[in-house]
């Protein structure tokens, strides 16, 4: 049998065994395990001939690990056009392959050749303005989508994997990379790369034009529909007139309902190969099996297309800049300024900044805000949205009824004004340090919180010593340095503000 290709009839039939219920874990180190600092974490690193990077963690404990798959793909990627073509791949991947979850894969096949000619038929007719027939294609397409439907076996990749014990099967894709991620008990780990590997090797986008209205819908209910997510996206698009994070990772409207089979698929072929993947295994494995097992059923893929690097900058920002998102809701608010990526050091200070801000009831803006002046039901802060360009360091915050967003930008600009006159007190830091600390050891306890940092510094930096290295970083700021990120990234020229207003209520400010 190809290793690359699963046998539907082994696999359920159930000669796969089924794990004795109980025995999968939480992931958490039960008591007595060895927690270590990040330094000393003695991480085994294996690269493929084809650029596939592994990572492995060995730690005793419950029988468990947990899997991390993270590619190097995500909406910077993307082309106007073709926004949201990564987002809708992390949901096709859960479909099956050319051997599972299908009962007959040629006649499927057969079907989606249909479907994707009246798909055409649309856009081509679309581009001559000619909407008439649209309508009763897309209907033709549903009615073949049915039919192919009585091939599918649903959700069988998910079955088989939960039957084997398996917790917790997720996938996320951000602006930088797409991740996939599942936990699952020590000795059902070869059926991890069993399934892994087939679903790279030979994926089946079904049902592609029902999970292509899902994500529409996930676009309505996120954004279109909702005050926040029209926030965010209308601040995003103003504070990045050039760079990439300014496109919405779910896609724009136009581009999603426009999205096409072939060119969904030719983009995985491309991009997903083991050559942009990072693989992170922790858990009770023996290292040198699971080296093994990575060369034996992902060695000979074929590496895949390195994206094209993302080479656009932001200009520098000369002016405020203001937009207005008009929506029946209540008013909101969120302020921006551009600041630097994760390797700079000023990253540090402007994380420890975020936490004085916002990081719990006694941080300066919750206090201020929401307990004090009362003008505020709540006050967050964030740096983002990805750490390998240049991002936006923002706060967001509800007035509470009277108040108005003019009031919440009072009273910010207020605090940072204070802020970058007299820097913070040594209890602020050192109260900062005990939530860093405390959320360092979380991470540590946990093999997914582990195996995500360890994919995440590697797929972001190229090493994944780098994470916590910056853990490190934290722990030396010192409160001038954040009176002087201060002074250097909040300023009013740099500044982009967007509220929530209602309609003919004119402006709240």
């Amino acid at each position: 049998m190809d290793r690359h290709r699963l046998c539907p009839s082994l696999l359920r039939s159930g000669l796969v065994l089924t794990i004795v219920a109980g025995s999968i874990g939480t992931g958490m180190a039960p008591a007595g395990a060895q927690v270590l600092t990040g330094e000393r974490l003695p991480v085994v690193e294996h690269e493929l001939a084809n650029g596939m990077q592994w990572l492995v963690l060995p730690r005793t404990g419950a029988p468990t690990v947990s899997f991390i798959v993270q590619f190097r793909v995500g909406g910077v990627n993307e082309v106007r056009g073709q926004t949201g073509i990564a987002h809708l791949l992390e949901h096709l991947l859960f479909k099956g392959t050319e051997t599972l979850g299908t009962r007959d894969a040629t006649a499927e096949r057969a079907l989606f050749e249909q479907m994707d000619v009246l798909q055409d038929s649309i856009l081509a007719l679309e581009s001559r303005g000619d909407t008439a027939a649209a309508p009763s294609l897309r209907t033709r397409i549903d009615s073949l989508e049915t039919e192919a439907r009585e091939y599918v076996i649903p959700n069988e990749f998910e079955r088989i994997l939960s039957t084997n014990g398996a917790r917790g099967l997720n996938a996320t894709t951000d602006w930088e990379s797409t991740t996939y991620y599942v936990e699952m008990p020590s000795n059902r780990a070869q059926l991890w790369f069993l399934l892994e590997s087939d679903r790279m090797t030979s994926p089946v986008f079904r049902e592609f034009y029902t999970e292509r209205n899902i994500v529409a819908e996930e676009r309505r209910l996120r954004v279109e529909t909702n005050p926040r997510g029209l926030l965010s996206e209308a601040h995003m698009a103003a504070a990045f007139t050039t760079h990439p994070y300014g496109q919405p990772v779910v896609g724009y409207m136009s581009d999603i309902q426009r999205l096409r089979r072939p060119d969904v698929e030719a983009y995985f072929r491309r991009y997903y190969g083991p050559g942009n993947a990072v693989v992170a295994v922790v858990g009770d494995v023996d290292t040198e099996q699971v080296l093994a097992w990575a060369e034996e059923y992902f060695g000979d893929l074929p590496a895949g297309e390195t994206p094209t690097p993302v080479l656009s900058r932001e200009p520098e920002q000369r002016g405020e800049r203001r937009v207005e998102v008009v929506f029946d809701a209540s008013p909101q608010v969120r302020i921006g300024w551009p600041v630097v990526e994760a390797t700079h050091p000023d990253a540090p200070a402007l994380t420890v900044l975020s936490w004085l801000l916002t990081g719990g009831r006694t941080s300066r803006l919750h206090r201020r805000l929401v307990i004090q002046d009362r003008i505020a039901t709540s006050v967050t802060s964030s740096i983002g949205p990805g750490v390998r360009f240049p991002p936006i360091f923002t706060i967001d915050a509800v007035p509470r009824s009277p108040n108005s967003t003019d009031d919440i930008e009072v009273a910010v600009y207020s605090e940072l004004d204070s802020l970058q006159r007299t820097p913070p007190t040594n209890r602020e830091l050192q109260r900062i340090r005990n939530q860093l600390e405390a959320g360092e050891f979380r991470r540590l306890t946990s093999n997914l919180g582990l195996a995500l940092q360890l994919a995440g510094s590697t797929s972001s930096f190229g090493d994944w010593r780098q994470t916590f290295g910056f853990a490190q970083r934290l722990a030396e700021v010192e409160a001038e340095d954040v009176r002087r990120v201060a002074r250097l990234f909040f300023t009013s020229e740099h500044r982009t503000v967007a509220t929530v207003v209602r309609p003919d209520s004119g402006s709240t400010r």
